[in-house]
C-alpha cells in the first residue's frame, strides 16, 4: 500500500469562517461538519480540517495546480480583494512569480497561515 496524506489539522480562531473563506479561494468543497471539525475537501484521499484554537503558530500549506485552476484561484482572489504576493517573504507586493517556468503566489488568511499557489513543482 502507498502511503497518503488523508488530512491535516488547520488552527484556526473561527473553524467555519476559516473553511468557508479557503474552500471558496480554492474552489473546494466545504464539507458537513465532523465531531467538531470543519472539513474542506481537497481531493479524494485529502481533507483539511479545520479546528478552534486559541493559540497557534502559523502554518504553510502549499497546493499544485493546473494553468486553468491558477487562474480561477486567481480569479476569485482578486475578487474577494486578497492581498498576495510573489515570494514567502514578499506575500503583500501583489506579484504573481514565475519561477521555474510556472506561476505561483502566497497569501495569508486570518489566521496568519500563509497559502501557496503553483503550477509547477517547487
Amino acid at each position: 500500500m502507498a502511503i497518503s496524506l488523508n488530512h491535516t489539522i488547520v488552527p484556526a480562531y473561527d473553524k467555519e469562517a476559516s473553511a468557508k473563506h479557503i474552500a471558496h479561494i480554492l474552489g473546494l468543497k466545504r464539507m458537513d461538519s465532523m465531531g467538531h471539525f470543519a472539513p474542506v475537501r481537497v481531493d479524494d484521499k485529502f481533507t483539511l480540517d479545520f479546528d478552534n484554537r486559541d493559540n497557534f503558530e502559523s502554518h504553510h500549506y502549499a497546493f499544485q495546480v493546473s494553468d486553468d485552476e491558477f487562474d480561477d484561484i486567481f480569479g476569485r482572489i482578486e475578487e474577494e480583494k486578497v492581498v498576495y504576493g510573489s515570494l514567502p517573504n514578499s506575500q503583500e507586493d501583489m506579484q504573481i512569480n514565475n519561477r521555474r517556468g510556472g506561476r505561483g503566489l502566497y497569501f495569508k488568511d486570518a489566521n496568519g497561515h500563509s497559502w501557496e499557489i503553483l503550477t509547477h513543482p517547487s
